[in-house]
Parts: C-alpha cells; structure tokens; sequence
C-alpha cells in the first residue's frame, strides 16, 4: 500500500482523543485501527462529515497520527478538511463530535452540514 504520511492538517482535541479511546476500549476495537475521517455529498448544506473505525488504511489515504489516535482520510475529503479541528462537546446542548471546519462558508443549523 503507498498511503502517504503527512504533517497534522486535521487536528484533534484532547476531550474528542479522550472519547475516541473510551469509545475504542469499550466496543473493544483494537489500537491498531484507524479512525476514518470523511467527508460525503448530502445534506441541508450540500456535504456532511462521516466518522468511522477502519482496520487499515486504503491506498491514496492520508494518515495523521495524534495522541496514539491514527486518523485515515481519502485524498478528497482531505481537500475539504484541511486545517479542521475536531471536538467532542458533552454540554448542555448535546454530545458529540463536533468539527471547526475553517474551509465550509456556510453551515446548517444543526451542524451535521456544511458547504464550501
């Protein structure tokens, strides 16, 4: 596989690391997996985010290691992600992920969507 590493363009918050590795000890994934960070059509605002958890990388996916969380990102999401910053938010305004996504000029109202 030619996966390519790269310096952190996406970065990650200690709170979303922290939830990353309970949610990965508690469903018993293994630490060798990678979280998949993406981005897909759909949407109120055109592009919605996708987390998920990969056993391995794919070929022409970018790998961004940080606090012992490996991130995989295909070449076209990357594009859209540059230089976001994943959260996790457990406030009086729900739980989740939440992505500070400097390339998106509008987002929804919820906060699931956005467009470039």
């Amino acid at each position: 596989m030619s996966n390519q590493q790269i310096e952190s363009e996406i970065t990650i918050s200690p709170k979303a690391v922290a939830e990353i590795k309970r949610i990965m000890e508690e469903n018993k994934i293994p630490e060798e997996f990678g979280l998949r960070v993406g981005v897909k059509g759909g949407g109120c605002s055109g592009f919605t985010y996708s987390l998920g958890f990969d056993p391995e990388s794919k070929e022409g996916d970018s790998i961004i290691e940080q606090d012992g969380i490996k991130l995989f990102i295909d070449g076209k999401s990357l594009f859209y992600l540059a230089g976001t910053n994943l959260y996790f938010s457990d406030g009086l305004n729900g739980k989740g992920f939440e992505f500070n996504n400097p390339n998106a000029t509008s987002t929804c109202g919820c906060g699931d969507s956005f467009n470039v």
